[in-house]
This record gives C-alpha cells, structure tokens and sequence, in this order.
C-alpha cells in the first residue's frame, strides 16, 4: 500500500495521500483498496483534495477536464477568458471611490487555501501529542469568592479507545470464523473422537482425529475471508488494515483456536502402537495452510481450501476407512507425520510458501473474483 499507514499506539494520528499514490490514482493504476481509502479521505482532507486534485490536472485526464470546464463556463455564459474574482469597474469612472448614487461592489471573500491548517485543526493536531493526562481532564473555573485548587473533572476522550470498544474489534477482527459456526464444528469433531474412543471403545478413533486435524485450519480459512463469508468484506478491504493484514490476522486467530483444542484431544485419546504423536500435525497443518493462503493469491481463498484439503483428505483418508480397530491407522499416517524426513519436508514446504506468499502479498490488495 503507498498510503502512510495509521501508526500502532496511535489511533488518532491521521495518514496523508502521498504524490506517488496521487499519481497513480490519477492514472488509473492504484489498486482498488488504496483508490477507495484515497476518495474517502480526500472527503474530510483539504491539503489531500488539493494534492490529487493537481495530480488529475497534470495527468491524461487534465485536457478532457479543461474542455469540460470551458464548456460549463461557456454555456452559463460566463467568457472563457474572464479573469475569476476581478473587480468590476465603478460607475462614473472616478477611480477607487464610487460615483454619485453608485454602489461599490463588494468583493467575494478570499477562501482559504487547503494546504493551510485551520485554528481547530491545529489544536486538534497539538491536542493527540501531549498525551492523555491533558486531554482527559477539563478545568472548571472556581466559583465567586472561593479559594483553594481547581477541581478537575475526568472526561473520556474521544480518541481513546474504550475497553468495549477494544474488544468489538478484536472481536470484529477475528472473523467469521471464529464468531461462527466453524469453532463449533472443530469441537464437535474433537468430542466425537472422544466419544469414539473412551465411549465406543474404537481404538482407530485417534488415527481419525489426526489425519483431519491438518484440514481444519483449511476450512476456518475458507470462511474468514471473501466476499462469500464476509458481507462487509468489500468495505473493511478498502481499509488499510484491509488485505493481507486481514488475511493474517484471521488466519492466526483460526490457529489460536484450533492448535489448543486438537492438540488436548489428541492427547487425551488413548495411545494407539505405532501411531504418530497429538503433536505430529502441527506441521502439516502450517504448511498446508500457508500453502492455502499462498494459492489463494490466485484463485481465492475458498477455491485454495477447498482444492488442497481435498486433495489431503484423498490421500489421507483413504486408507483409514477399513476396519478402525486394527493397526491400519498408524501404518496409513506415519508415512505423513512420522519420522525426520516427514517432518522436515513439511517444514520446508512451510517456508517455501510463506516465501511465495509475500511476493504475492499485493494481490490481495484486489477483490477476490466472484
């Protein structure tokens, strides 16, 4: 993103167009985030309106609206020439004073320039710097005839953020996810494998749990982000936390949920001979799910997921629908989890993705196709 990005600690402090991004904007070529970040910002930002404003004039377009400001002058009949704000000369020619019964025009007020700061916009400016301990607190004036010190009352600020409105948008930020039905089904499937094993007595039920572990991760990622699971995933990827911020920020909260949860199930299930431990799919899971946001980059985040946790499924799966009460489990899983090569091929893969994620990282800068 070219636009200054709005700091950590300060949530207050505003961002600014800058003449690269100007630039492009006025040449078509900005992404589609940072030109709708840009047309809402120059609603409430003089010195910005004026920057892209020049910027336009400047570009390709620059000649197509001249044209069509001197056709708007011209058909209100207003000459194209005329100088804009002159002073009309005074009636009876006398000069600077007005004639006899003549009325000296008054002249239109100067407007004042977008790139200097207005009174309110300086104070407003002063006011975020020197902290909250003065911007918090407003003095009352004493009453008549008293003595003593000034009473001071505590007042919220506005750009202070409240705790409930702290956690409205962890929770916001967290996504659909998490917030739905997603969660729910990560904890039936660990239930389950529970109720399989310590209720049914199936001793595969450990196996099980283990090859669908990687793929879950996959399927919260497939519903966090998109226009399909977000009905204001247009908006919020106008904004400049919008994109692979977003994304990540998702992602890691699908993993929060899910490493916790499917590790404790796995471990409380009953050890199986020859079967990998609760752990071993820790680093299947990362990678396939970098490799998800890595093909996502390309054809979607609901595509990626659904095409590689299939393919897992297919390859997995397969083996462990025989009978579930025999060793077949950990003979089908431990060519996947087991071992140093496994394990270090799955870590390479990891890296290789996160390596093609960031170079795809302006991608998601755009919408996802429909």
């Amino acid at each position: 993103m070219t636009t200054q990005r709005r700091p950590a600690d300060g949530p207050g402090l505003p961002w600014h167009v800058t003449d690269d991004l100007a630039r492009r904007y006025a040449d078509g070529a900005a992404p589609e985030t940072d030109a709708w970040s840009l047309e809402k910002h120059v609603e409430s930002c003089a010195g910005c309106a004026g920057r892209v404003s020049a910027a336009v004039r400047a570009g390709t377009a620059g000649p197509v609206l001249a044209a069509v400001r001197a056709d708007l002058l011209a058909s209100i009949g207003v000459a194209a020439g005329a100088r804009v704000g002159s002073r009309p000369p005074l009636a009876g020619g006398t000069g600077g004073r007005p004639a006899p019964g003549g009325i000296r025009p008054t002249p239109a007020p100067a407007a004042p320039s977008p790139s200097i700061p207005t009174r309110p916009g300086r104070w407003a400016r002063l006011r975020w710097p020197v902290g909250p301990a003065f911007r918090g607190t407003t003095r009352r004036r004493p009453a008549h005839g008293t003595t003593g010190p000034t009473p001071t009352q505590t007042t919220p600020s506005p750009s202070t953020p409240t705790r409930t409105g702290r956690w409205a948008r962890l929770w916001w930020a967290v996504g659909p996810a998490v917030r739905g039905s997603w969660a729910v089904a990560v904890l039936l499937v660990v239930g389950g494998a529970l109720a399989l094993a310590h209720g049914a007595g199936v001793r595969g039920a450990g196996g099980l749990l283990l090859a669908l572990s990687p793929v879950l991760p996959l399927a919260g990622v497939a519903v966090s982000y998109g226009r399909h699971a977000d009905p204001m995933h247009e908006i919020t990827a106008a904004t400049p936390s919008g994109g692979l911020r977003l994304l990540l920020t998702r992602t890691a909260a699908v993993l929060v949920v899910c490493v916790p949860l499917l590790t404790a199930g796995g471990a409380l299930l009953p050890p199986v001979a020859g079967l990998p431990g609760a752990a071993a799919w820790l680093l299947p899971g990362l990678a396939l799910t970098l490799a998800t946001l890595a093909l996502g980059s390309f054809v979607g985040c609901r595509a990626a997921a659904a095409t590689l946790g299939g393919g897992w499924l297919l390859a997995v799966t397969g083996p462990l629908l025989g009978p579930v009460d025999t060793a077949a489990p950990a003979a089908a899983l431990a060519p996947y989890f087991s071992g140093p090569a496994a394990q270090g091929g799955w870590a390479g893969a990891a890296l290789a993705c996160a390596a093609l994620l960031a170079v795809r990282r302006r991608s998601f800068d755009h919408l996802e196709p429909r």
